[in-house]
């Protein structure tokens, strides 16, 4: 997928998105680096964390479609076929739950840590 799409993408975050990556940007995350809506391979990640191969996914209510869980599952599964963790959380999450949110990135940061 192009770069251009990537640019596209971020000029167009959803509010879940932009709250996120308040507290994703800038090394806040214990000292780790997050792209957010990233290229890899034939998708666009919303956030990824290369140095941890750490993708998190923030999905709407039409992810809970049918034919969208099922591109969501074929998606997850090549991104982990390339060696990647994904999380995923629902927009409202991160948007009513947001401390619970960076607690779960958190926790699996560090746990990535302890595994190297």
């Amino acid at each position: 997928m192009s770069t251009s799409r990537a640019k596209q993408l971020r000029q167009s975050s959803t509010d879940s998105e932009r709250m996120l990556w308040r507290h994703l940007r800038a090394y806040q995350m214990n000292g780790h680096k997050f792209r957010r809506q990233q290229p890899i391979g034939p998708y666009v990640v919303d956030f990824v964390c290369f140095e941890k191969k750490l993708i998190i996914e923030l999905d709407g209510g039409h992810h809970a479609q049918p034919d969208e869980a099922e591109y969501d599952n074929i998606r997850t599964e090549w991104l982990q076929s390339q060696g990647f963790q994904v999380l995923r959380f629902w927009n409202n999450q991160v948007l009513a739950e947001t401390e619970a949110v960076k607690s779960v990135i958190l926790n699996t940061l560090e746990a990535t840590d302890q595994s190297q």
